[in-house]
């Protein structure tokens, strides 16, 4: 390998998302020359300008507005503001957007990081071209590199987008107003979560799946709850239908389906998947390839079939996730300066935030009845706590998964307020390797909504020993058995069987 000062930098990194300035940032942390090469009006990459910043801060916008939350308490008819507008909903959104690309510059400069703007392609394996930065064309050469570009909406070529009536997720920061119909294309998480926004405003929203069912690496039974609740704000699904084509005039929108069914509409979202923004890095330079969605095959350090080279985020494929991708480029980093490295990325929480939200961690029923692991259910329903109550959440609920051999934690399921913050405390148990007991045994602040997990807890505890108590006699005679076999006293696990 070529001595480091025979390189700009130690690690360059392409993309300046979550998981490029983590991969930066732990670079530094290090003491390694690092650098970042990012367009310059797209500082903190899509996570930031047109993904999950813009999307969960026009949910915040939204549930605030709409009141959506004091519903069961004053009316189904209360709004904190009558007429809500787009200018409503996107004052907050350019807010944040403009505060947290502060925020990255700032972390970036205080760490030594170098961002080189403009768009970056290799012309060979340690070399990155950097053009249409304000300085002109130049070149940075580093040891290391990570990509870290990201995704862009897949756009199909027979859909003509105009930016205004037909958009991709991305557009939805460029309509010209509310729509007060909408078609959207995907029931995946993006989809899914802007439908329920739009929905949440009054606006009646028509989503087209060709799949039978949405969300499917879900809980079957978190995502009926929140199919029932999108029902209820007049959501339309139509699931096993493809779109054949979409025409758009000054009136609108009609959205043709193969089964002959049009669907009009003000607008039209597509939101069926996503590729790899790998067209301009001129891989093949670099010795790389994408697959047909653009993405690229890494090993499990993030190390592609070019040694030097990693790549981390969405351009790697599932789960895409902000949070995920910073690990990912952290774990690169350390991977790369063979830095000692530990991380509990296997135990990730997957966060969507529709209305209401919805979060787990680890195992889902379907999967463990697959795998024929014996497992019992503890629930508890947000109407049942008081801070439910208050909080005026009377649907959500709390969902543990609980190993009747060993009584640790499988899987924790939620929907509802806060459920993105709650499954925090599940998944710290669970990579702990702690038991349903802890929770059982644990004093919870009164009244919270994490006072679920007790509840939950004991549910699952109750039935538990339900079945114990019911092979109580048949375990006393085992026990017997092998202490006079034995001779000597024959201690059972409790849990075992």
């Amino acid at each position: 390998m070529a001595e480091q000062s025979e390189f700009d930098y130690d690690l360059l990194v392409i993309g300046s998302g979550p998981g490029g300035q983590k991969a930066a940032i732990a670079a530094a942390k290090l003491g390694k020359r690092a650098a970042v090469v990012e367009r310059g009006d797209m500082v903190g990459g899509v996570c930031i300008n047109t993904g999950t910043i813009p999307s969960k801060t026009l949910r915040e916008a939204v549930l605030y507005l709409t009141g959506t939350y004091q519903r069961d308490m004053y009316g189904q008819n209360y709004r904190v503001k009558q007429d809500i507008t787009l200018e409503d909903l996107l004052a907050r959104t350019t807010h944040v957007i403009g505060r947290e690309i502060e925020v990255i510059r700032s972390q970036l400069n205080r760490n030594g990081v170098d961002l080189l703007h403009g768009t970056g392609r290799f012309t060979d394996p340690h070399t990155v071209l950097i053009e249409g930065g304000p300085g002109g064309s130049r070149t940075a050469t580093s040891e290391f590199v990570v990509i870290a570009t990201g995704t862009t909406p897949a756009r199909p070529a027979t859909v003509e987008f105009d930016g205004k009536k037909v958009i991709d997720s991305d557009g939805i920061l460029h309509l010209d107003q509310l729509p007060r119909s909408m078609v959207v294309v995907g029931a995946g998480v993006i989809g899914i979560e802007y439908a329920s926004m739009f929905a949440a405003v009054g606006c009646k929203v028509t989503v087209v799946e060709q799949q039978d069912r949405m969300l499917g690496f879900c809980d079957d039974e978190i995502v009926e709850s929140l199919k029932f609740h999108l029902r209820d704000l007049s959501v339309t699904f139509r699931f096993g239908e493809k779109v054949s084509s979409v025409e758009h005039n000054a009136l609108g929108t009609v959205t043709h389906l193969a089964s002959g069914k049009k669907i009009p509409a003000d607008a039209v979202m597509y939101s069926a998947g996503r590729q790899g923004a790998t067209e301009t890095l001129d891989l093949a330079a670099a010795g790389l390839e994408a697959d047909p969605r653009g993405r690229i095959t890494v090993d499990e350090k993030y190390r592609t079939s070019v040694p030097h080279i990693y790549a981390v985020g969405d351009v790697i494929g599932f789960p895409a996730l902000a949070a995920t991708s910073m690990e990912q480029g952290r774990l690169a980093a350390y991977h790369a300066f063979d830095e000692r490295v530990n991380s509990l990325i296997g135990m990730q929480p997957i966060g969507i935030y529709t209305i209401p939200e919805i979060s787990y961690c680890g195992y889902t029923e379907d999967e463990l009845t697959q795998s024929s692991v014996p497992y019992e259910v503890g629930i508890s329903r947000y109407r049942e706590l008081a801070r439910g109550q208050i909080a005026g959440d009377s649907y959500g609920m709390l969902k543990l998964l609980v190993s009747t051999r060993t009584r640790k934690l499988l899987g924790i399921h939620i929907f509802g307020s806060q459920a993105t913050e709650l499954v925090h405390l599940g998944q710290a148990i669970m990579t702990c390797e702690g038991t349903v007991d802890h929770l059982v045994d644990t004093v919870f602040n009164y009244p919270t909504l994490s006072e679920a997990y007790k509840v939950a807890a004991l549910d699952a505890v109750n039935k538990i020993r339900a079945v114990e108590r019911f092979f109580a006699p048949e375990m006393k005679q085992r026990t017997h058995d092998d202490e006079e076999t034995l001779g000597a006293p024959n201690v059972l696990n409790p849990a075992a069987g």
